[in-house]
Protein backbone atom coordinates (compact mmCIF):
# COMPACT_ATOMS: atom_id res chain seq x y z
CA UNK A 1 0.00 0.00 0.00
CA UNK A 2 1.22 3.65 -0.59
CA UNK A 3 -0.34 6.81 0.41
CA UNK A 4 -0.61 9.98 -1.44
CA UNK A 5 -2.48 13.19 -0.28
CA UNK A 6 -1.93 16.58 -1.65
CA UNK A 7 -4.35 19.54 -1.10
CA UNK A 8 -5.03 22.28 -3.66
CA UNK A 9 -4.81 25.98 -3.34
CA UNK A 10 -8.54 26.19 -3.04
CA UNK A 11 -8.63 23.99 0.48
CA UNK A 12 -9.52 20.45 -1.51
CA UNK A 13 -7.66 17.60 0.11
CA UNK A 14 -6.66 14.43 -2.42
CA UNK A 15 -6.28 11.31 -1.28
CA UNK A 16 -4.63 7.84 -2.78
CA UNK A 17 -4.11 4.79 -1.25
CA UNK A 18 -2.11 2.42 -4.48
CA UNK A 19 -3.20 -1.19 -3.91
CA UNK A 20 -1.15 -2.38 -6.60
CA UNK A 21 -2.52 -6.24 -6.45
CA UNK A 22 -5.91 -4.63 -7.21
CA UNK A 23 -7.74 -4.85 -10.59
CA UNK A 24 -10.44 -1.70 -9.52
CA UNK A 25 -10.63 1.39 -8.32
CA UNK A 26 -13.53 3.46 -6.16
CA UNK A 27 -13.24 6.87 -6.10
CA UNK A 28 -15.35 9.45 -4.12
CA UNK A 29 -16.11 13.10 -2.79
CA UNK A 30 -16.58 13.33 0.89
CA UNK A 31 -18.66 16.22 1.89
CA UNK A 32 -18.16 17.14 5.65
CA UNK A 33 -21.91 18.29 6.06
CA UNK A 34 -25.45 16.59 7.16
CA UNK A 35 -27.70 16.89 9.64
CA UNK A 36 -25.91 17.85 11.96
CA UNK A 37 -25.50 21.11 10.44
CA UNK A 38 -29.24 22.16 9.50
CA UNK A 39 -31.08 24.66 11.28
CA UNK A 40 -34.58 23.42 11.98
CA UNK A 41 -36.07 25.71 9.34
CA UNK A 42 -34.04 23.46 6.79
CA UNK A 43 -34.32 20.08 8.30
CA UNK A 44 -33.75 17.38 5.77
CA UNK A 45 -31.90 19.69 3.19
CA UNK A 46 -28.45 17.58 3.10
CA UNK A 47 -30.24 14.90 2.25
CA UNK A 48 -32.63 16.32 -0.18
CA UNK A 49 -29.63 18.08 -2.10
CA UNK A 50 -28.15 14.05 -2.30
CA UNK A 51 -30.96 13.35 -4.15
CA UNK A 52 -30.73 16.53 -6.38
CA UNK A 53 -27.31 16.17 -7.20
CA UNK A 54 -28.37 13.62 -9.99
CA UNK A 55 -30.47 15.67 -11.57
CA UNK A 56 -28.19 16.57 -13.83
CA UNK A 57 -25.61 19.97 -14.68
CA UNK A 58 -25.45 22.27 -16.77
CA UNK A 59 -23.45 19.96 -19.23
CA UNK A 60 -26.06 16.37 -18.59
CA UNK A 61 -28.98 15.87 -18.37
CA UNK A 62 -29.89 13.36 -15.54
CA UNK A 63 -30.73 10.42 -17.91
CA UNK A 64 -27.04 11.07 -19.78
CA UNK A 65 -25.60 10.97 -15.90
CA UNK A 66 -27.00 7.66 -15.44
CA UNK A 67 -26.39 6.29 -18.97
CA UNK A 68 -22.76 7.38 -18.50
CA UNK A 69 -22.45 5.32 -15.09
CA UNK A 70 -24.09 2.39 -16.96
CA UNK A 71 -21.41 2.89 -19.91
CA UNK A 72 -18.63 2.63 -17.55
CA UNK A 73 -20.84 -0.40 -15.81
CA UNK A 74 -19.83 1.95 -11.96
CA UNK A 75 -21.11 0.05 -9.39
CA UNK A 76 -22.19 4.10 -7.32
CA UNK A 77 -24.21 5.52 -4.99
CA UNK A 78 -24.33 8.26 -2.82
CA UNK A 79 -25.53 8.22 1.23
CA UNK A 80 -26.21 11.43 3.63
CA UNK A 81 -25.25 10.66 7.53
CA UNK A 82 -25.85 13.08 10.28
CA UNK A 83 -22.25 14.39 9.24
CA UNK A 84 -21.65 13.59 5.91
CA UNK A 85 -22.95 13.05 2.32
CA UNK A 86 -20.02 10.61 0.40
CA UNK A 87 -20.67 10.54 -3.43
CA UNK A 88 -18.97 6.87 -4.42
CA UNK A 89 -18.16 4.74 -7.54
CA UNK A 90 -16.05 1.94 -7.99
CA UNK A 91 -14.95 1.07 -12.01
CA UNK A 92 -12.48 -0.58 -13.53
CA UNK A 93 -8.90 1.71 -13.65
CA UNK A 94 -9.21 2.77 -17.60
CA UNK A 95 -12.15 4.95 -15.88
CA UNK A 96 -10.57 6.66 -13.67
CA UNK A 97 -10.44 10.08 -15.47
CA UNK A 98 -14.12 9.45 -16.85
CA UNK A 99 -15.09 8.64 -13.39
CA UNK A 100 -13.54 11.93 -12.41
CA UNK A 101 -14.97 13.76 -14.63
CA UNK A 102 -18.51 12.76 -14.31
CA UNK A 103 -18.60 12.76 -10.26
CA UNK A 104 -16.93 16.57 -10.41
CA UNK A 105 -19.25 17.90 -13.14
CA UNK A 106 -22.22 16.37 -10.18
CA UNK A 107 -20.24 18.38 -7.40
CA UNK A 108 -21.70 21.21 -9.44
CA UNK A 109 -25.72 20.55 -10.28
CA UNK A 110 -27.81 22.51 -11.65
CA UNK A 111 -30.80 22.66 -9.10
CA UNK A 112 -33.56 23.58 -11.36
CA UNK A 113 -36.35 24.50 -9.84
CA UNK A 114 -38.45 21.77 -11.87
CA UNK A 115 -36.66 19.14 -10.49
CA UNK A 116 -36.47 20.43 -6.90
CA UNK A 117 -40.41 20.77 -6.91
CA UNK A 118 -40.87 16.90 -8.35
CA UNK A 119 -38.51 15.84 -6.13
CA UNK A 120 -40.26 17.27 -2.93
CA UNK A 121 -42.76 14.54 -3.44
CA UNK A 122 -40.10 11.99 -3.59
CA UNK A 123 -38.45 12.91 -0.26
CA UNK A 124 -42.05 13.01 0.97
CA UNK A 125 -42.76 9.76 -0.38
CA UNK A 126 -39.72 8.77 1.76
CA UNK A 127 -40.29 10.17 5.48
CA UNK A 128 -43.39 8.77 5.32
CA UNK A 129 -41.75 4.86 3.98
CA UNK A 130 -39.71 5.51 6.87
CA UNK A 131 -42.11 6.27 9.24
CA UNK A 132 -43.77 3.06 8.36
CA UNK A 133 -40.55 1.45 9.69
CA UNK A 134 -40.65 0.54 13.63
CA UNK A 135 -36.84 -0.16 13.90
CA UNK A 136 -35.84 3.40 11.81
CA UNK A 137 -38.30 5.34 13.53
CA UNK A 138 -37.63 4.19 17.16
CA UNK A 139 -33.97 4.87 16.36
CA UNK A 140 -35.04 8.12 14.85
CA UNK A 141 -36.80 9.16 18.16
CA UNK A 142 -34.31 8.01 20.24
CA UNK A 143 -31.54 10.17 19.26
CA UNK A 144 -33.72 13.00 18.97
CA UNK A 145 -34.67 12.13 22.79
CA UNK A 146 -31.07 11.62 24.00
CA UNK A 147 -29.26 14.60 22.25
CA UNK A 148 -32.34 16.99 22.70
CA UNK A 149 -31.32 19.86 21.20
CA UNK A 150 -27.81 19.24 20.16
CA UNK A 151 -27.30 19.04 16.05
CA UNK A 152 -26.63 15.30 16.48
CA UNK A 153 -30.11 14.51 17.44
CA UNK A 154 -31.42 16.28 13.94
CA UNK A 155 -33.29 14.01 11.41
CA UNK A 156 -31.48 13.41 8.28
CA UNK A 157 -34.68 12.98 6.54
CA UNK A 158 -36.49 16.01 8.48
CA UNK A 159 -40.10 15.97 8.54
CA UNK A 160 -42.66 16.20 6.09
CA UNK A 161 -43.60 19.76 6.83
CA UNK A 162 -40.05 21.26 6.81
CA UNK A 163 -39.36 19.86 3.48
CA UNK A 164 -42.70 20.97 2.50
CA UNK A 165 -41.68 24.68 3.28
CA UNK A 166 -38.33 24.37 2.09
CA UNK A 167 -37.59 26.43 -0.90
CA UNK A 168 -34.83 26.00 -3.37
CA UNK A 169 -33.21 29.64 -2.55
CA UNK A 170 -32.77 27.77 0.84
CA UNK A 171 -30.93 24.91 -0.97
CA UNK A 172 -28.67 27.11 -3.35
CA UNK A 173 -27.44 29.11 -0.32
CA UNK A 174 -26.70 25.83 1.82
CA UNK A 175 -24.99 24.35 -1.40
CA UNK A 176 -22.78 26.92 -1.43
CA UNK A 177 -21.80 27.10 1.88
CA UNK A 178 -21.07 23.55 2.65
CA UNK A 179 -20.09 22.02 -0.82
CA UNK A 180 -16.92 24.05 -1.05
CA UNK A 181 -13.66 22.95 -1.78
CA UNK A 182 -12.10 23.29 1.77
CA UNK A 183 -15.00 21.16 3.23
CA UNK A 184 -14.71 18.28 0.85
CA UNK A 185 -12.20 15.13 0.42
CA UNK A 186 -11.73 13.47 -2.56
CA UNK A 187 -10.38 10.22 -2.34
CA UNK A 188 -9.24 6.82 -4.70
CA UNK A 189 -8.17 3.94 -3.60
CA UNK A 190 -7.06 0.65 -5.68
CA UNK A 191 -5.21 0.66 -8.78
CA UNK A 192 -5.02 4.81 -8.77
CA UNK A 193 -2.70 6.71 -11.18
CA UNK A 194 -2.26 9.17 -9.35
CA UNK A 195 -0.03 11.90 -11.26
CA UNK A 196 -3.21 11.62 -13.49
CA UNK A 197 -5.62 12.25 -10.86
CA UNK A 198 -4.14 14.85 -9.06
CA UNK A 199 -3.78 17.41 -12.21
CA UNK A 200 -7.26 16.67 -13.50
CA UNK A 201 -8.67 17.50 -10.09
CA UNK A 202 -6.82 20.57 -10.38
CA UNK A 203 -8.49 20.85 -13.71
CA UNK A 204 -11.82 20.35 -13.10
CA UNK A 205 -12.20 21.55 -9.44
CA UNK A 206 -9.73 24.66 -9.18
CA UNK A 207 -12.19 26.80 -10.12
CA UNK A 208 -14.80 25.84 -7.07
CA UNK A 209 -14.40 28.68 -4.51
CA UNK A 210 -13.27 27.95 -0.71
CA UNK A 211 -16.46 29.53 1.93
CA UNK A 212 -14.46 28.83 5.27
CA UNK A 213 -17.12 26.50 6.10
CA UNK A 214 -17.19 25.52 10.15
CA UNK A 215 -19.20 23.45 12.40
CA UNK A 216 -20.65 23.40 16.29
CA UNK A 217 -18.86 21.20 18.19
CA UNK A 218 -19.41 20.28 21.67
CA UNK A 219 -19.61 17.17 23.85
CA UNK A 220 -22.73 16.01 25.05
CA UNK A 221 -23.46 13.26 27.45
CA UNK A 222 -27.56 13.01 26.75
CA UNK A 223 -30.54 14.05 28.39
CA UNK A 224 -30.96 10.63 29.79
CA UNK A 225 -35.06 10.55 29.43
CA UNK A 226 -37.24 7.80 29.09
CA UNK A 227 -39.82 7.73 27.24
CA UNK A 228 -42.52 5.70 25.46
CA UNK A 229 -44.36 5.90 22.13
CA UNK A 230 -47.65 3.77 21.45
CA UNK A 231 -48.61 2.90 18.07
CA UNK A 232 -51.38 0.83 17.69
CA UNK A 233 -50.93 -0.57 14.59
CA UNK A 234 -46.83 -1.87 15.17
CA UNK A 235 -47.20 -5.40 16.48
CA UNK A 236 -43.56 -6.11 18.20
CA UNK A 237 -42.44 -3.40 20.91
CA UNK A 238 -39.35 -1.50 19.78
CA UNK A 239 -36.76 -0.07 21.88
CA UNK A 240 -33.47 2.29 21.55
CA UNK A 241 -31.38 3.01 24.64
CA UNK A 242 -28.42 5.56 24.17
CA UNK A 243 -25.88 6.37 26.16
CA UNK A 244 -22.24 8.45 25.83
CA UNK A 245 -19.17 7.09 23.89
CA UNK A 246 -16.08 8.59 22.57
CA UNK A 247 -15.88 10.48 19.62
CA UNK A 248 -14.62 9.69 16.08
CA UNK A 249 -11.17 11.68 17.75
CA UNK A 250 -10.76 9.75 20.52
CA UNK A 251 -8.72 6.92 20.59
CA UNK A 252 -10.76 4.82 23.08
CA UNK A 253 -12.73 4.40 20.18
CA UNK A 254 -11.21 1.24 19.66
CA UNK A 255 -12.11 -0.58 23.05
CA UNK A 256 -15.17 1.07 22.55
CA UNK A 257 -15.82 -0.98 19.00
CA UNK A 258 -14.60 -4.10 21.23
CA UNK A 259 -16.68 -3.44 24.01
CA UNK A 260 -19.97 -2.85 21.86
CA UNK A 261 -19.37 -6.06 19.60
CA UNK A 262 -18.89 -7.75 23.56
CA UNK A 263 -22.48 -6.77 24.31
CA UNK A 264 -24.30 -6.54 21.42
CA UNK A 265 -22.88 -8.57 18.27
CA UNK A 266 -26.08 -9.95 16.69
CA UNK A 267 -24.09 -13.97 17.51
CA UNK A 268 -22.08 -14.67 20.85
CA UNK A 269 -22.76 -11.40 22.80
CA UNK A 270 -24.27 -10.59 25.90
CA UNK A 271 -27.48 -9.73 24.45
CA UNK A 272 -27.35 -12.92 22.64
CA UNK A 273 -27.21 -15.09 25.16
CA UNK A 274 -29.34 -12.94 27.58
CA UNK A 275 -31.97 -12.16 25.14
CA UNK A 276 -32.08 -13.33 21.92
CA UNK A 277 -31.06 -17.50 22.86
CA UNK A 278 -33.87 -16.90 25.90
CA UNK A 279 -36.13 -16.05 23.03
CA UNK A 280 -37.49 -13.06 25.10
CA UNK A 281 -35.76 -11.00 22.53
CA UNK A 282 -35.78 -11.22 18.02
CA UNK A 283 -33.58 -8.50 18.33
CA UNK A 284 -30.82 -7.05 20.60
CA UNK A 285 -27.99 -5.68 18.96
CA UNK A 286 -25.66 -2.83 20.14
CA UNK A 287 -23.26 -0.25 17.92
CA UNK A 288 -20.92 2.74 19.01
CA UNK A 289 -21.01 5.18 17.05
CA UNK A 290 -18.22 7.85 16.85
CA UNK A 291 -18.92 11.69 15.43
CA UNK A 292 -17.30 14.68 15.45
CA UNK A 293 -16.37 15.18 19.06
CA UNK A 294 -18.66 13.55 20.52
CA UNK A 295 -20.31 9.63 20.38
CA UNK A 296 -22.64 7.25 21.41
CA UNK A 297 -23.77 3.48 22.29
CA UNK A 298 -26.80 2.98 20.69
CA UNK A 299 -28.70 -0.28 21.79
CA UNK A 300 -31.98 -1.73 19.53
CA UNK A 301 -34.37 -4.00 21.06
CA UNK A 302 -37.44 -6.05 19.10
CA UNK A 303 -39.14 -8.23 21.10
CA UNK A 304 -42.97 -8.95 22.37
CA UNK A 305 -44.85 -6.60 23.77
CA UNK A 306 -45.25 -8.78 26.80
CA UNK A 307 -41.18 -9.13 26.84
CA UNK A 308 -40.43 -5.24 26.90
CA UNK A 309 -40.27 -3.95 30.34
CA UNK A 310 -38.21 -7.44 31.75
CA UNK A 311 -35.80 -6.93 28.15
CA UNK A 312 -35.27 -3.38 29.22
CA UNK A 313 -34.21 -4.82 32.77
CA UNK A 314 -31.80 -7.23 31.27
CA UNK A 315 -30.21 -5.04 29.47
CA UNK A 316 -29.73 -2.43 32.77
CA UNK A 317 -28.54 -5.97 34.19
CA UNK A 318 -25.81 -6.39 31.46
CA UNK A 319 -24.27 -2.96 31.91
CA UNK A 320 -24.32 -3.10 35.81
CA UNK A 321 -22.27 -6.12 35.44
CA UNK A 322 -19.46 -5.00 32.84
CA UNK A 323 -19.32 -1.68 35.19
CA UNK A 324 -18.74 -3.90 37.99
CA UNK A 325 -16.38 -7.02 36.92
CA UNK A 326 -15.37 -5.67 33.23
CA UNK A 327 -15.00 -8.43 30.38
CA UNK A 328 -12.95 -11.57 30.17
CA UNK A 329 -9.95 -12.35 28.06
CA UNK A 330 -12.16 -14.97 26.34
CA UNK A 331 -14.50 -12.20 25.41
CA UNK A 332 -12.07 -9.99 24.36
CA UNK A 333 -10.39 -11.69 22.26
CA UNK A 334 -13.11 -13.13 20.74
CA UNK A 335 -14.54 -9.73 19.70
CA UNK A 336 -11.20 -8.59 18.29
CA UNK A 337 -11.00 -11.72 15.99
CA UNK A 338 -14.84 -10.93 14.99
CA UNK A 339 -14.12 -7.44 13.77
CA UNK A 340 -10.61 -7.89 12.10
CA UNK A 341 -12.20 -10.13 10.18
CA UNK A 342 -14.73 -8.25 9.10
CA UNK A 343 -12.21 -5.55 8.64
CA UNK A 344 -9.99 -7.54 6.78
CA UNK A 345 -12.39 -9.27 4.76
CA UNK A 346 -13.93 -5.68 3.66
CA UNK A 347 -10.36 -4.08 2.93
CA UNK A 348 -9.42 -6.70 -0.01
CA UNK A 349 -11.30 -4.67 -2.10
CA UNK A 350 -10.99 -1.04 -2.98
CA UNK A 351 -14.47 0.10 -2.08
CA UNK A 352 -13.98 -1.60 1.29
CA UNK A 353 -11.27 0.81 1.99
CA UNK A 354 -12.46 3.97 0.20
CA UNK A 355 -14.71 4.92 3.30
CA UNK A 356 -12.09 4.16 5.92
CA UNK A 357 -9.74 6.39 3.38
CA UNK A 358 -11.82 9.31 3.57
CA UNK A 359 -13.53 9.54 6.96
CA UNK A 360 -9.85 9.33 8.48
CA UNK A 361 -8.68 12.53 6.57
CA UNK A 362 -12.53 14.01 7.22
CA UNK A 363 -12.60 13.55 10.99
CA UNK A 364 -8.38 13.25 11.88
CA UNK A 365 -6.88 14.61 8.92
CA UNK A 366 -4.23 11.44 9.34
CA UNK A 367 -4.02 8.04 7.07
CA UNK A 368 -3.92 4.75 8.23
CA UNK A 369 -3.88 1.83 6.50
CA UNK A 370 -5.26 -1.63 7.09
CA UNK A 371 -2.31 -3.16 8.74
CA UNK A 372 -2.23 0.35 11.11
CA UNK A 373 -6.38 0.12 11.86
CA UNK A 374 -5.63 -3.92 12.47
CA UNK A 375 -2.87 -3.57 14.85
CA UNK A 376 -4.52 -0.69 16.91
CA UNK A 377 -7.72 -3.09 17.77
CA UNK A 378 -5.47 -5.49 18.53
CA UNK A 379 -3.78 -3.29 20.84
CA UNK A 380 -6.96 -2.66 22.98
CA UNK A 381 -6.50 -4.53 26.61
CA UNK A 382 -8.87 -4.93 29.85
CA UNK A 383 -6.70 -1.93 31.28
CA UNK A 384 -8.15 -0.25 28.27
CA UNK A 385 -11.89 -1.54 28.47
CA UNK A 386 -12.00 -0.45 32.22
CA UNK A 387 -10.36 3.41 31.27
CA UNK A 388 -13.17 3.70 28.84
CA UNK A 389 -15.86 2.48 31.59
CA UNK A 390 -14.52 4.98 34.17
CA UNK A 391 -14.63 7.98 31.61
CA UNK A 392 -18.07 6.00 29.76
CA UNK A 393 -19.56 4.41 32.02
CA UNK A 394 -22.99 3.24 30.63
CA UNK A 395 -24.66 5.52 31.98
CA UNK A 396 -27.05 7.54 32.13
CA UNK A 397 -29.27 5.99 29.48
CA UNK A 398 -31.90 7.56 27.54
CA UNK A 399 -34.95 5.25 26.74
CA UNK A 400 -37.69 5.63 23.80
CA UNK A 401 -39.97 2.62 23.36
CA UNK A 402 -42.67 2.30 20.75
CA UNK A 403 -44.83 -0.27 20.67
CA UNK A 404 -48.88 -0.89 20.90
CA UNK A 405 -48.72 -0.31 24.22
CA UNK A 406 -47.01 2.00 26.78
CA UNK A 407 -45.31 -0.76 28.41
CA UNK A 408 -41.64 0.81 28.67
Amino acid sequence: MEFKQTKLENGLTVLAEKMPASRSLALGFFVRTGSRDEQPKISGVSHFLEHMMFKGTPRRSALEVNLEFDQMGAKYNAFTSEENTVYYAAVLPEYQERVLDLWADLMRPALRDEDFNVEKGVICEEIAMYKDLPQFDVLDRGRRLHFGEHGCGNSVLGTVESIQNLSSAQMRVYFEQRYAPDNMVLACAGQVDWPRLVGQARQLCASWQAQGARRELSDFRGTGKKESVSKKEVLRTHICLICAAPSAQDELRYAAGVLSNIIGDDTGSRFYWALVDTALADTAEMDCESADGIGAFCTYISCDPQQAQKSVEIVSNVFNSIRRDGVTDQELQASKNKIASAMTLGGELPMGRLVPLGFNWVYRQEYRSLADELKKLQSVNLDDIQQLLHQYPLEPVTVLGLGPGESI
